[in-house]
């Protein structure tokens, strides 16, 4: 597979309309977001690790399993 990198300015409409038709297009093309300078250095977390800490969270909380409900 043959890649290339592009900047686009999400500032515009133009920009944006591009970045919106890229992203209907997973298979084929991966956006990456760059990472703001605040939390640059910080731990961040996906979707799925932050999901599982909420429902430990509840889960000892309610002591029972959320997941399951």
């Amino acid at each position: 597979m043959q890649t290339i990198n592009v900047k686009i300015n999400i500032d515009s409409p133009t920009g944006r309309r591009l970045l919106k038709e890229v992203e209907r297009h997973p298979k084929v093309a991966k956006i990456e977001y760059s990472v703001s300078e605040a939390i640059a250095g910080e731990k961040t977390y996906t979707l799925e690790e932050s999901f599982d800490q909420c429902c430990d969270i509840l889960s000892e909380h309610y002591k029972c399993d959320v997941r399951k409900l």
